[in-house]
């Protein structure tokens, strides 16, 4: 029977569909049940009473949800706005799941929010319910005062002093004043109920924008229970749990519209459609960011994020432009370079026979085969690598102490001074409060708040876990790096002994360049990337899991254990490699016939005789490049594809019955951290950007044009590809600011050593202001003095190369030395094989070189630092100003209060002469306290 009335329910909506006419869109909207029953009359007779009344049923939902836009974000009455959408799925042989909706939702509406079902019949996949909540003014003011939200009570009358120097040269960049200024500017305070009549409400349904609505009810989402009657378990608390036990499948604010169109609802903003227009297209890189709209429609938090992102990629520019005037040195100096010619004359660098690489399987070679590997290096290792890595010392310095001004600047154009201590850290995580067995006194707000009671045994073990688990997860990525140096010892073995006879040399323009050593550090360096991608997607879970272990207080608490612990960690994984080409590969070798060996058996690498400079410049390049091009296509491709299959089944629908709860339901969500990844992503960048900045001048070009991308990408992904977040505060960029100036002072140490060590800047200068031949200073001889000699009957049978390993130009009793990169005494000196003066020299001066660059630079930081105030003057004074105007906005509200009230209780207007002496006193005891 079941069967048969599901048949015949069919064909009657089909039929329907093909009386209808085709689509059920805007065309249709008019068809009323009159018409509908009109088309029912001319059915079969068969069940016919069964058939209106199926009708009836089918299309009374669907003529209401025609009647408006389906774009509404509005209730079916078309009044009330939807502040919220939580979704699940048809279930109805899971009675628990039913009974905690049931629960919650009656909970809800205790708290007054206002709730109404789709059918999973009008949904675009049938299977799936969607409750809307509105939230009604009552509960809007209730909670606007617990959240501290701030209301507009005066129009902004202060002028505005800043003043643009060269406006017109900028104006191609701006935006329209609209777009960058969405609201008036405003006097605000935070808002009060008993104070209603203070503040400018023209409308209460518009008071409150929809991100701080979405905020409010998220607020009240994250905290109400749902257990049933007087039987309190805290641990039943909340839409994350309820998210995560599948009684929900989603829960979030929605869009205001389609992005790629306004929306017909006068009453709907369509921000959404003019953030996409003026900030998420990439044709747009060149304009300014809309921050205030931003900010409006986004939160504080993710206007913050894209406000340091933008501001980052400005300063990016002049380092960029800096990078590439030093790049561009080494390029015109590339004829100058009078080590490099005595490498490739056939007379010098031809007649030099250097020592084996490896063992066994590595013979003789001329020093002049390593030509072209040392014009490359000069275009990195100049006089120019000195100078950029004294500049990126300062610049990173300006950025830091100019991002602390623009911060302080939108925090007192946003109203977020002094918010982050009053509000964020006093707002308990909901996941704490279910672990909270009991109250205390909080000595600061003298309230008393829920404390977690736990033992010193229990915080004590679980701090050694979280720390002991994230030293093993380190441990483990410098196992991987020792695998990689493996890998490295060992293949530039096998790749010596397959170019033996340099095959490659054939290939044209790129046959020169294919040596062992850049096919060893190419190869090397991309399985060194595949682990670090490996590494990370394995991490990230560990990292959430220990931090929820701990418990933190507040979201800023979990947010900050987080950020120390994944960055430590992405610390270790992405900058392992560079640092050991940087400061350890080359520097301990030995020498011939007393060579150092890893594992007692594969012999440590050396540097090429133009220096490891280039082969750094490589691993950095790899690293950095290939994070970025991956994290564009996470970013970008992998949503997309996500998406796209999500709304497969829709695309198939009517349009006009794809809503908007729909359309954002099948769009990806933002997670609570996904603010936290494009940080990290971020900083790691700034990591690469200034820690081996003097190996590679051109990485800030590299990032400025990444950064460029990230910005629309990152708009784009907002804008298009995921739910609209839940609003929320933040005044700065958190723990990140920290990390940053960490990295910053760590930059100038790691800086100093590239140059000293890596670099063989210091060696050239020795010998040229020490060690020149004649009376004038000349770079003449600088190979034939850098390179020690061997007598290679010294060599011990392991060292020896194989029979046929050597070229066929080796003549083993013509030949009898060969050359070495090191400063040693020649054999048949009474010290042979052991350092020289000239090595000491060199050293000492490497070690002063450090010393005084590290001081010019720290010097130049703090004092660029002192001299560049955190806040801006004029940021100080009108928020004093503000400060003061406030206050007497609210004394004279409470003195006209106070009238009214005497007024009423005395039967006369005016308040007696005692009482106007002490609002005087009062008044101007306010006036110095805030002066």
């Amino acid at each position: 029977m079941n069967r048969i009335t599901g048949k015949i329910k069919d064909e009657t909506v089909i039929q329907l569909k093909s009386s209808v006419g085709p689509g059920s869109g805007e065309d249709n909207e008019d068809v009323s049940l009159t018409s509908m029953s009109d088309k029912v009359s001319q059915l079969p007779s068969h069940y016919e009473i069964w058939r209106k009344k199926a009708l009836f049923l089918k299309f009374r939902s669907r003529i209401d949800k025609q009647q408006q836009s389906k774009d509404s974000v509005f209730f079916r009455d078309g009044i009330r706005r939807i502040d919220f959408v939580l979704s699940y799925m048809d279930d109805r042989n899971d009675e628990r799941k039913q009974e905690r909706r049931k629960e919650y939702e009656a909970n809800l509406q205790k708290e007054g929010l206002e709730l109404e079902t789709e059918d999973k019949s009008e949904s675009d996949d049938g299977r799936t319910f969607y409750l809307k909540i509105h939230a009604p003014w009552e509960v809007l003011a209730t909670y606007a005062h617990v959240l501290k939200i701030k209301v507009p009570f005066k129009a902004n009358d202060i002028p505005n002093t800043r003043d643009i120097s060269m406006e017109w040269l900028f104006k191609p960049l701006r935006l329209p004043e609209d777009i960058m200024h969405p609201e008036a500017d405003y006097f605000t305070s935070t808002f009060d109920k008993e104070k209603i009549d203070f503040f400018l409400i023209d409308d209460k349904e518009t008071l409150f924008s929809p991100s701080k609505r979405n905020r409010i009810v998220y607020y009240i989402l994250a905290r109400c229970p749902y257990y049933k009657g007087n039987c309190k378990e805290k641990d039943k608390t909340g839409i994350k749990r309820l998210l995560s036990n599948g009684t929900y499948t989603s829960a979030f604010p929605l869009h205001d519209c389609q992005y790629w169109k306004r929306a017909r609802d006068p009453n709907c903003e369509s921000e959404r459609h003019d953030l996409y227009k003026h900030w998420a297209r990439l044709l747009c890189f060149y304009k300014e960011q809309p921050l205030n709209l931003i900010r409006k429609y986004y939160g504080e938090k993710i206007g913050i994020y894209f406000a340091w992102l933008g501001f980052y990629t400005e300063m990016l520019f002049y380092a960029a432009v800096v990078g590439v005037i030093c790049f561009t040195y080494g390029i015109l100096t590339y004829h100058e370079n009078i080590w490099s010619k005595e490498i490739c004359d056939p007379e010098i660098g031809g007649n030099i026979v250097m020592c084996p690489l490896c063992d066994r399987k590595c013979g003789y070679w001329k020093l002049n085969s390593t030509c072209t590997s040392t014009w490359q290096s000069h275009m990195f290792d100049n006089m120019g690598t000195v100078f950029f890595a004294l500049f990126m010392g300062i610049w990173v310095t300006l950025f830091l102490e100019f991002w602390k001004r623009r911060q302080a600047r939108l925090e007192h154009e946003w109203d977020l001074v002094d918010f982050e201590e009053k509000q964020l850290q006093l707002q308990l995580r909901p996941e704490y409060e279910t672990k909270c067995t009991g109250y205390k006194l909080n000595h600061v707000t003298q309230e008393m708040e829920w404390v977690l009671n736990r033992t010193t045994a229990d915080f004590i073990g679980k701090l050694f876990l979280c720390w002991t688990t994230v030293v093993l997860w380190m441990a483990l990525i410098i196992a991987c790096i020792i695998g990689v140096i493996t890998y490295r010892l060992a293949a530039y073995a096998a790749f010596a002994s397959i170019m033996k006879d340099s095959p490659t040399s054939k290939l044209q323009l790129v046959g020169s360049l294919i040596t062992p050593q850049l096919a060893t550090s190419v190869t090397a360096s991309c399985i060194n990337f595949v682990i670090i991608m490996i590494l990370n997607l394995t991490y990230e879970r560990v990292a959430i899991w220990i931090t929820d272990m701990e418990i933190p207080k507040t979201h800023l608490d979990y947010e900050n254990r987080l950020t120390r612990k994944m960055f430590l960690f992405q610390f270790v994984n992405y900058y392992s490699s560079c640092f050991y080409v940087a400061f350890f590969k080359g520097k301990f070798v030995g020498y011939p016939g007393n060579y150092t060996y890893m594992f007692g058996k594969l012999r440590n690498e050396e540097c090429d005789p133009g220096g490891c400079l280039i082969e750094l410049t490589t691993q950095l390049v790899i690293v950095m490049t290939g994070k970025q091009l991956w994290g564009n296509i996470q970013e970008a491709l992998v949503p997309w594809l996500r998406n796209w299959w999500g709304n497969r089944e829709a695309r198939s629908h009517p349009e006009s019955l794809y809503s908007r709860w729909e359309q954002d339901h099948d769009l990806s969500n933002f997670s609570q951290l996904g603010l936290f990844y494009e940080y990290l992503e971020m900083v790691i960048q700034f990591g690469f950007i200034t820690l081996f900045v003097a190996s590679f001048p051109l990485a800030p070009l590299l990032a400025l044009f990444n950064n460029i991308l990230e910005v629309r990408v990152d708009a784009w992904k907002f804008t298009t590809q995921f739910r609209r977040p839940v609003a929320a505060k933040a005044r700065s960029i958190g723990a990140w600011q920290e990390i940053l100036n960490g990295v910053a002072i760590f930059s100038v140490v790691t800086n100093a050593f590239i140059v000293a060590f890596t670099s063989d800047m210091i060696p050239r200068l020795v010998y040229f202001y020490a060690y020149h031949p004649g009376t004038e200073p000349t770079m003449q001889g600088y190979i034939n003095s850098s390179l020690s000699v061997y007598n290679i009957s010294h060599f011990p049978l392991q060292n020896q190369p194989e029979d046929g390993e050597s070229p066929t130009w080796f003549n083993a009793s013509a030949i009898t030395t060969c050359r070495y990169r090191d400063y040693r005494y020649p054999p048949g000196h009474e010290r042979q094989y052991s350092h020289s003066t000239h090595f000491w020299h060199i050293l000492a001066a490497k070690l002063a070189f450090i010393i005084i660059m590290e001081h010019v630079v720290f010097v130049v930081k703090f004092f660029v630092a002192w001299m560049i105030p955190d806040v801006p003057s004029d940021v100080t004074a009108r928020i004093k100003r503000e400060r003061y105007l406030i206050q007497e906005y609210l004394h004279n509200y409470e003195v006209e209060k106070l009238k009214v009230q005497l007024s009423q209780s005395n039967g006369h207007s005016n308040p007696d002469p005692a009482t106007r002496v002490c609002v005087t006193v009062e008044t101007h005891n306010v006036y110095s306290e805030c002066l």
